[in-house]
This record gives structure tokens, sequence and C-alpha cells, in this order.
């Protein structure tokens, strides 16, 4: 998360937080919050859910009283009516119960889909300072596993209460028209089954879903980690220690599993006793109270009401890995930035001379300052290469530049202007930054130079490619510049990345080039072709390079030596 090729990622204001996001509320507010833009897929679902179950309600009421009256042989005429309502009943139930699901699960999809917008666009003014102390597999978990789990807290946890109190609410008082204690007994039963029983299933679900969501969220971070070294891993045979984690970890998220599985059960058996023992209960106190064709009437129906109330203990169980797996979230992204944007950014000045006056960093408070009261003049079109070892603070002064990170004390000015005072993406595109770990991505290969400028033209990505030497490449790919170059660029050699990365620096065209050991593993003589590459198409630009290679410095125009925090003068 650390590259810093992105250069086009979008700034956003309000403390760098999305207005969307819900600050500073209770977690399951905050959920509310976010779903609110959907309310009426979700009030259409809520209403389609109550339907259905008063269609099963009245198919099992009507179907009931239809036997119960033929047994005793009336005329035709007087069953007519309710061989029609069973008819109704039946269908209205199989049509509503396929549009409740049709609106449910397209309203999670449209929630699920605008949660991991806000949860990505929320890392976006994080990285890359803040997102360094979080595992990239953590975060992963979080885009994935955690937003899927939310799904249950509309499924299963705001749905089903809001129709099961609808649906309650009218069974209890048709049954309070007949004997109000036929509603009580039925009253009773809904409130065992539909608060009771959650609240017990809750309490016995915190522990297990809790572990659940952390157990799964390390066992993502192993098999990112896994797959990402897989080949140091069997070069050093590190496989088995591998494998014995992810088996520790799959075992511990096996008992979380099951844990919940067992409660799932005694929440269904429980689920069972109560709804049969209800309707035995309003079966013996309806015989002395109503007519006997209506006693397997009331029996039936009271059963079929309880599908309103029998989802929740089961939603309870689940809500507190789907409410852990929001606070994780939140946690994640609501870190405050390292770096917030001028509310009233200046223009930009036409001046592209860079400035460090005075600046002393350090990454945290905690650790040595990497940069201790250091100054640097690089008046515009000047070429300056900054020597030095494997973390002296060369990349650092990158991180600086662009912003990702902000100066402890002095300052870095543009044109004679502080850069806070410039907006970030304004400052951002005039800084061309070529890096010796240039990320890739799994497209084609013009989309990954496409990334320099966005919206470019077609002929304006194969020019830039043909400057920075890519043309024989192209010449000889199956598919040309439209070929996939693999995961972080697996199907071209180390060299060639590197020409890509150029080519990116020189469709965006920046008046500021960094290069930050931009030859780096690469052999003499690519390095040596494609540092005259770079030194040809500077074209007036200004340069900082950062190396630890003594090459073609006699081409700079300044040369230091960074150590200690401080340049020196670099005596080769």
């Amino acid at each position: 998360m650390a590259n810093i090729e992105g250069y086009g990622m979008r700034i956003i204001s309000e403390d760098q937080r999305p207005p969307s996001l819900p600050w500073g509320r209770s977690t399951i507010m905050r959920l509310l919050v976010l779903m609110r833009p959907f309310w009426r897929g979700m009030i259409l679902a809520i209403v389609l859910g109550a339907l259905t179950i008063l269609s099963s309600i009245g198919l099992m009421a009507t179907s009931a009283w239809l036997i119960s009256k033929s047994a005793l042989r009336p005329s035709i005429a007087d069953l007519g009516l309710s061989v029609v309502l069973v008819r109704f009943w039946g269908i209205s139930r199989g049509v509503f119960r396929y549009l409740e699901r049709l609106v449910a699960h397209d309203t999670t999809f449209r929630i699920l889909a605008r949660l991991r917008v806000i949860f990505y666009s929320a890392l976006e003014p994080l990285a890359p300072a803040r997102l360094s102390e979080h595992h990239s597999g953590d975060l992963l978990a979080g885009v994935i596993a955690d937003v899927d789990t939310l799904q249950d807290v509309y499924l299963r946890v705001i749905a089903p209460p809001a129709a099961a109190l609808v649906v309650g609410w009218i069974t209890v008082i048709l049954y309070a028209a007949f004997d109000p204690f036929l509603g009580l007994i039925v009253l009773s039963g809904l409130i065992l089954i539909g608060v009771g029983l959650p609240l017990i299933t809750y309490s016995m679900g915190l522990r297990p879903g809790k572990a659940r969501i952390e157990v799964r969220a390390q066992l993502q971070a192993t098999l990112v980690d896994g797959i990402q070294g897989m080949a140091e891993s069997h070069l050093y045979g590190f496989t088995h220690l591998q494998d014995q984690k992810l088996d520790t970890y799959s075992q511990s998220l096996a008992r979380s599993e099951r844990a919940m599985g067992r409660i799932d059960g005694l929440q269904s058996a429980l689920t069972v006793l109560i709804v049969n023992g209800t309707a035995l209960a309003v079966l013996a106190a309806a015989i002395n109270r109503v007519e006997g064709i209506t006693l397997a009437a009331l029996t039936l129906a009271c059963t079929a009401a309880f599908e309103a109330v029998t989802p929740l203990g089961a939603a309870a169980a689940h809500l507190g890995g789907a409410l852990d797996a929001a606070r994780h979230l939140f946690t994640t992204v609501e870190a405050a930035p390292a770096v917030i944007e001028s509310p009233t950014p200046v223009p930009l000045p036409q001046d592209h001379s860079v400035r460090f006056e005075r600046v002393t960093f350090a990454y945290r408070p905690t650790e040595a300052p990497v940069l201790k009261r250091f100054n640097l003049d690089v008046p515009a079109g000047d070429k300056v290469a900054i020597l030095g070892q494997s973390g002296a603070g060369k990349s650092t002064l990158t991180h600086l530049l662009a912003r990702f990170w902000e100066v402890t004390e002095g300052q870095i000015s543009l044109g004679g202007i502080d850069i806070r005072a410039l907006g970030l993406t304004d400052l951002r595109q005039q800084i061309g930054v070529m890096s010796q770990q240039a990320h890739l991505f799994n497209t084609s290969l013009y989309e990954n130079i496409r990334i320099g400028l966005e919206g470019a033209a077609d002929d304006q990505v194969s020019q830039a490619a043909d400057q920075a030497g890519l043309h024989d490449l192209i010449r000889h790919l199956p598919e040309g510049g439209d070929t996939l170059v693999g995961e972080r660029g697996a199907r071209l050699s180390g060299g060639e990345r590197q020409r890509v990365a150029l080519a990116r620096v020189l469709l965006k065209n920046a008046p500021i080039w960094v290069l930050d050991e931009p030859t780096a593993h690469l052999d003499a003589q690519t390095e040596r072709s494609l540092f005259e590459t770079i030194l040809q198409k500077l074209s007036g630009r200004t340069l900082i390079l950062l190396t630890h290679r003594r090459i073609m410095l006699d081409r700079m125009d300044r040369v230091y030596w960074l150590q200690e925090g401080q340049l020196q003068a670099f005596e080769g």
C-alpha cells in the first residue's frame, strides 16, 4: 500500500472523510445511515415479506376450515369461496415470496456495493501513511469478508423484525377478536420467540461471532502472505510452517463455526418447542370458546404466524458477528489522515524549483528522525543526484515532496510556495515519480502506461511507450500493447517493468521528475540504456535522482551524499 505511483487518487475534503460516512455514532446507527438511500427498497421488501407470511396464515387457516367443513358433507356451493381462497392464498404466497426475495437481495447487494465504495474511498486519504500500519490481508478481509458479513444486518436484523412486528400485531388482533385469552396466548408465544429467544442466542453468539471475525481476518492475512511468498517458501523449505499456521487458523475458524452452528441448532429446537407448545395451548383454550369447525383453522393459523418471528433467533445469533465486522471496518477507516488538504488551496506557481528548508521528519514520534534539519535547493531545470546507502532516507524525500507524509519541522516549497498551501491533486500533477518497485496492474501493457495520465488517447500512450524504448517489446508480444502483463508485471523482465514506469512518467509530462532508484536490480547495459533514455527526454525539466549507484553522475549538475539525515558534499 506504500507504493507512490498512484497520483490519480481522489482527494476527499471534510477532514478527508467521505461525507456519507456517519462518524461519531453507534455502530448500528452508522450502518442504518449508510443504508438510508435504499429505504424505498427496504420498506418494499418488508411489506412483501409481511404479505408473504399473511398469505401463509390465510392459506393454512382457509385450508383447515375447508377440510373441517368438508367433513360435514355440505353442498359444493358452500365450499366454493373457500376453494377459491385456497388457490388465491397459495398463488399469492409464492408470488409475494419471489418478489420479496428479489427486492431484498437486490437492495442488499446495492447496500454492499455502496459500503465497498465508501470503505475504499475512506482508505484513499489514509494511504500510504496510515495504511502502512495495517496488513494487506487484513485490509482485503475488510473489503471482502467483513462487508459480506454485513448483509446479515439487513437480511436478518432489519427486515425480519419489521415484518414480524406487522404480522404479529395483525395476528394478535385477529385472535383477540375471537377471544382475548386466545390473543394473549398467541402474543406470549410470539414474544418468547421474537424477544426472549433472540436475547438468549445473541448473548450466546457474542463470543464465537467475534472470534470468527478475528480468526477469519488472521486467516485471510496468512493466505495473502503465503500466496505472495510462495516461491520463497518453496525455495527455503518454509512451506510446512506456513501450512501449520493455516491449519491452526482454520481449526480456530472451524471451532467458531461449530459454536455458531450449535447455537443455531439450539435456537431451532427451542423455536419448534415454543411453536408447537403455543399451538397446543391455543387448541386447548379454543375448545370451549369457539365453534368446532374453526378449531383446526385457529391452530394451524397460529403455527403459520410464527413464520414471522422464527428468523429472529438466528438473526440475534449473527448480530454480534455482523456488528463486530462493522466495527472492524469503521476502526480501520476512522484513523485521522496523516495529511490534511488546505481548504483554500493557492494556485500553482509557474516556477518549478524545489526547496527543502530545515526539514526534520520521523515516521513515528517514538522513532529517531530520518531527516534532521535537511536543506536542499533545486532550481527549475536543474539535475540533482542524491546518493546514499539503503535506509538513508532517500525515498522519504519523495514521500514528503508528494505529501504522503507531513514534515515534522521545517517546510518544503515549490516555486517559493509552501506545498501545504497547494491542492494535493495540483501538487501531485507537477511530479512524475519513477520508483524501483513501480506497481504494474494485472491488465494490458497500454493500460498500465495510461495510469500516468487519466483519459490519455491511444496515440499518446503509444508515443510514450516508444519514447521509453518499449517498441521492440510491443512488437514481439502476442497482442501488442494490449497483452496482459500478469500480476505485478510477472510476464515482463525487470528492465521492461522499469521502462513501463518510465513511460508513465513520460505520458504524465510533469515538470518535476523524481527518480527513486530507477535502475535497481538492472544489469549495467540495461541501466545505462535506461538512463540515456531518461536524460534525452528531460527537456529542461527539474530532476531529482535518488540512488545508491554511481552511474551517469557526470551528467548531473550537482551530486550530494545523504547520511544521518543530512546532505554532505559528494566526493566521488
